[in-house]
């Protein structure tokens, strides 16, 4: 069970090592600028394996609880599904429900955790794997891989990193817990975090923070919802960037070099390296300055106040 580019490793992995009998996945969805409607990734790698795919519109129906029963699993391999499963469900299977989670958990249980870690500044986190029970990623853990975050990373690359070390670990989980030799170790519920969905309001940046505090936000929010500045009434998205010194009033420009844009925080400054202006291709900061004339001590890029 799984959606997202994030689930396919662990298909191919658990595939590779496993008796798959059915993949399960969200239904097709409109996507991209013309909104076509189109399968998830997992659906499509599940193809190209020759696997047969079940995409349902309600798990708690009693049509997709048959179809489940039917396949007589030992266990459920579930990796950021993108639905909850039952108690009915996670009963199904002979072993139990095997989770792929992208974090060391208890520390950012819920659906955005690899954006958590960066955006709190972590310089390392991991995946681990779970037995499933009715808690959200609560249940007791079965392996972990810790992995250090780069400075150049921001969640696309971090996730795709994650999600390359997770498939042999889920793998190796679901062949653990079918043979019976899976150790299990429980959670303390009262401790970790959660890590609520990102929204689109939550890319706004904030020049008032640290540029420390602006540039891991940045990197937590790109790809989506993107790290969003205003010049001249128009979005600005921060795809890369860096920590440098300087000290002016918040979203001021401080300098504009050919290495980037230097726009001054809280404390210090942040040097846009790559942005995307609205309706234009991502392109290097010091052409979109050139372009857009910005100039030492202009104002443009609004604080987050003015984006609200």
């Amino acid at each position: 069970m799984g959606t997202p580019d994030f689930s396919v490793p662990a298909l191919r992995a658990v595939a590779a090592r496993c008796d798959v009998t059915l993949v399960v996945t969200q239904p097709d969805r409109p996507r991209g600028r013309g909104q076509q409607m189109a399968e998830s990734e997992v659906a499509a790698a599940a193809r190209e394996l020759g696997l047969p795919v079940l995409k349902p519109d309600d798990m708690k129906s009693d049509e997709v609880f048959g179809a489940l029963s039917a396949q007589n699993a030992d266990v459920f391999a579930v990796v950021a599904f993108g639905a909850i499963l039952t108690p009915r469900v996670l009963a199904l299977p002979r072993v139990g429900c095997v989770n792929l989670h992208g974090s060391l958990l208890p520390d950012y249980r819920g659906a955005s955790p690899v954006q958590r870690a960066l955006w709190d500044g972590r310089t390392e986190t991991g995946v681990c794997t779970i037995f499933m029970d009715e808690g959200i990623d609560t249940g007791d853990i079965v392996l972990t891989h810790s992995e250090s975050i780069r400075d150049e990373d921001d969640a696309a690359s971090l996730a795709a990193r994650l999600a390359e070390a997770g498939g042999p670990l889920l793998a190796e989980s679901v062949v653990l817990a079918h043979e019976g030799r899976a150790m299990r170790t429980s959670q303390d519920r009262t401790a970790g975090s959660y890590a609520k969905k990102l929204k689109k309001s939550d890319g706004i940046v904030d020049w008032s923070l640290t540029a420390r505090e602006v540039w891991c936000h940045a990197r937590a929010v790109t790809p989506w919802p993107g790290a969003t500045a205003m010049h001249e009434g128009k979005r600005l998205l921060v795809v890369r960037s860096q920590v440098v010194a300087g000290h002016g009033k918040p979203g001021t420009v401080l300098a504009v070099e050919h290495e980037g844009v230097a726009v001054a925080c809280g404390t210090d400054a942040l040097r846009l390296v790559r942005v995307k202006p609205e309706g234009r291709a991502e392109m290097a900061a010091s052409q979109w300055a050139r372009g857009a004339r910005v100039s030492l001590g202009d104002h443009g890029l609004y604080t987050k106040e003015s984006l609200s």
